[in-house]
């Protein structure tokens, strides 16, 4: 084998030794090169930015990350083509960029002739985006306090044109009739609001913890609503 896919047999057969690891001595029998041979490569894959190590003393050898002993997961061109879809559809909503950058990172571990059969079949479905999204920086401060559940200061427009300023107590995003919505605890009505995100003209990041405010205190969802985690 060429030393590209000894690489990648190398970063497999180190998955699936697990904790035990490989030494040195065992990689070079393997793959019937020098051991020399076996830590020039074991170098390539840690500058590469795989998690192995070297364990030091008897029964050492070579181990990675227990993250990394995970099976690889593999898609489909018809899948990808799917989150593609979707990725472009959800185009400037809360959390668009880590979707474009899971996108990424799906066609980047499938092989070549995969990857152009979901490139093609991508070519064959359009998405028409007539919604104008928000502001980037705003909608990425709004996702930051959700993750982080700290308090977020925004500056909000009503539907008759009136500017508020508040501090809100993020609880979750909620899409409704079209909408995009940021549904929290308002500190300056003391009470749960819905906030459309195309009407939060700014939005600054506290370092104050949010409130734990449990996704039931919002009240209880249509028939029609899911979570994401449902869908």
């Amino acid at each position: 084998m060429n030393r590209t896919e000894r690489l990648y047999a190398l970063r497999e057969e180190l998955r699936r030794a697990g904790p035990a690891g490989r030494t040195a001595e065992r990689l070079a029998e393997i793959f019937e090169v020098s051991v020399r041979t076996i830590k020039r490569d074991i170098s390539a894959l840690q500058h590469g930015g795989f998690p192995v190590w070297a364990r030091p003393g008897p029964g050492g050898g070579y181990v990675v990350d227990d993250a990394a002993t995970l099976p690889p997961v593999n898609f489909t061109d018809a899948e990808v083509s799917g989150l593609a879809a979707a990725v472009a559809a959800h185009r400037g909503q809360p959390f668009d960029s880590h979707a474009r950058a899971a996108l990424v990172k799906a066609l980047s571990v499938m092989d070549a002739n995969a990857r152009e059969r979901a490139t093609a079949l991508n070519n064959r479905v359009w998405i028409d985006r007539t919604d104008t999204p928000g502001d980037a920086r705003t909608r990425h401060t709004i996702e930051q306090a959700c993750h982080e559940q700290r308090v977020l200061v925004v500056h909000y427009r009503d539907r008759h044109g009136r500017q508020t300023v508040r501090r809100i107590d993020p609880v979750l995003l909620a899409r409704t009739q079209g909408h995009w919505y940021l549904i929290g605890h308002c500190r300056t009505r003391e009470a749960i609001r819905w906030l459309r995100l195309d009407r939060v003209t700014a939005a600054h990041l506290t370092t104050e913890p949010a409130l734990d405010i449990p996704v039931e205190a919002v009240g209880a969802p249509p028939a029609t609503a899911k979570a994401v985690t449902e869908t």
